[in-house]
Parts: C-alpha cells; sequence; structure tokens
C-alpha cells in the first residue's frame, strides 16, 4: 500500500486551518471548514471517550481548550460533545461528525493519541473506533500514530486504510514521563516494517536524520511536522514530499 496521491498535491493544514483571534480554534469544525475551503488536507488528533467513541481532540488535559481539567478518557463521549473550545462558538466532536463534514472533499489525515501511556501494547478500543467510523467512508484518510502498536493494530483493523509513525528526535527532556529506554528505541523508527505502514510523518527539525534518508530509498512517503514559516517549509521540502502547517499560508 502507498499514500494516495492526494496527500501530496497541496499542503496539510495542521489541526485545520485555525486562527484563535479569529474565534477558529484547533481540531474544531470551523477549523476543517476553513481547510475545506481553502482546499487543503486536514491533519486532525482523536482521543478515546469514556464509553470507547472517537472524539476528536489532541490534548489529553482538556484544560488549555476547554478550560475544564482532565482527560477525555474520564467523559462520556456525550458529554464531551457538550463542551465548548474557548475563545469560540465551536464544540468538540467524534469522528464520524467530522466525516460527515468533509465527505470526501479533501484527504484527511488522522492521528490516533497515544492511549497507552507508554507507547506500547495496551491499545485497541481507539483503533476500533476509528476503524468502525471510516468503514464505509469514500474519501481518501490516512491514519498513523506515535505508537507502532496502534499503527499495527490499525492493519488488521483498517487494512484498506494507509498507515503509518509518526516520528520524533524523542528527546528525553521533551517527552517525559515517557522513559529514556524507550525514546532511545523509538528514535530510530524501529517499527516501520513490522507495523505495515508506508509513510512516516516526522519531526521537522530532525529531518536530516540518516535513518530519514534510509527510508525514504526504500520508498517510504515522508512528510513533516509541524511547519510554522515559510523558511520552515523550504528547508523541509527538500527532504519530506510534503508539510503540516499552520500559523502562515504556505506559498
Amino acid at each position: 500500500m502507498t499514500l494516495p496521491a492526494a496527500f501530496f498535491e497541496r499542503p496539510i493544514t495542521h489541526r485545520g486551518l485555525h486562527d484563535r483571534s479569529k474565534g477558529v480554534i484547533e481540531n474544531s469544525l470551523s477549523a476543517f471548514e476553513a481547510a475545506i475551503a481553502g482546499g487543503y488536507g486536514i491533519e486532525l488528533d482523536v482521543q478515546l471517550s469514556s464509553d470507547a467513541e472517537a472524539m476528536v481532540f489532541h490534548d489529553y488535559d482538556m484544560a488549555r481548550l476547554t478550560g475544564e481539567r482532565g482527560a477525555i478518557q474520564t467523559r462520556t463521549a456525550d458529554v464531551v460533545r457538550g463542551m465548548t473550545l474557548t475563545d469560540s462558538s465551536d464544540t468538540i466532536f467524534d469522528l464520524p461528525a467530522v466525516l460527515d463534514l468533509v465527505d470526501g472533499r479533501v484527504p484527511l489525515l488522522i492521528e490516533l493519541k497515544d492511549q497507552d501511556g507508554a507507547m506500547g501494547p495496551n491499545i485497541g478500543l481507539l483503533e476500533r473506533a476509528v476503524a468502525d467510523a471510516l468503514r464505509g467512508y469514500q474519501g481518501e484518510a490516512a491514519l498513523m500514530s506515535f505508537n507502532p502498536h496502534s499503527t499495527k493494530a490499525l492493519a488488521q483493523l483498517a487494512p484498506d486504510r494507509p498507515r503509518g509513525l509518526v516520528t520524533s528526535s524523542y528527546d528525553p527532556k521533551d517527552w517525559a514521563p515517557l522513559p529514556a529506554r524507550v525514546c532511545d528505541r523509538l528514535r530510530d523508527i524501529p517499527d516501520y516494517a513490522a507495523s505495515g505502514s508506508c509513510f512516516i510523518s516526522h519531526e521537522a527539525h530532525d529531518l536530516q536524520r540518516p535513518r530519514v534518508a534510509e527510508l525514504k530509498a526504500e520508498g517510504a512517503a515522508i512528510l513533516c511536522w509541524t511547519i510554522k514559516s515559510q523558511a520552515q517549509a523550504d528547508a523541509a521540502l527538500a527532504i519530506a514530499q510534503n508539510i503540516t502547517f499552520e500559523g502562515f499560508i504556505p506559498a
């Protein structure tokens, strides 16, 4: 399996085309509508509710975006759907609602947030919820996770969807409390083949890593995160085949 051409035609918005100063918050329907209007692909994040539904939200603690502390995992999907994103009129939505909105008009790059907490094998519920939501969806959608166990599980649950790994320099000081030994292992992307991946989305400032070049030479598609200026975009595109961006409009 390869990543479809749609994922390379235009830059991909990071959590939608958001702008808090205009009341358009990341991972909101307004941000996704703005991305669609601009013809851009959408990268979005999903977290698991306490009743095992896939909710579109990035953070593990909801305080930054809702003013309420705690993880989405501690609340039911119905409660989460009623929560308003700060500085906006948007509420949190589940993945099926986002799929209904997008309806195949732009490609979706869906990141499953690590629910294990240690990049380990205690996964499954979120992967199943995402696979169930995508069943019958006709648009382009690719799935990825930092947790290689998650990506591997998706090979069984959603075999018709392209899968990838979100990868990083894994500097331990940026990943606490993830143990340094886990960072050391994941840094060199050892699970690419075993996870059934066809692409990586790599931390932009670490694109010079030899392992990235090695995977690209072997046929992996290379995306990157997160680009915040045209200068960063120009540098990243010397290696990566596309970018996820926020805070500016790429040339």
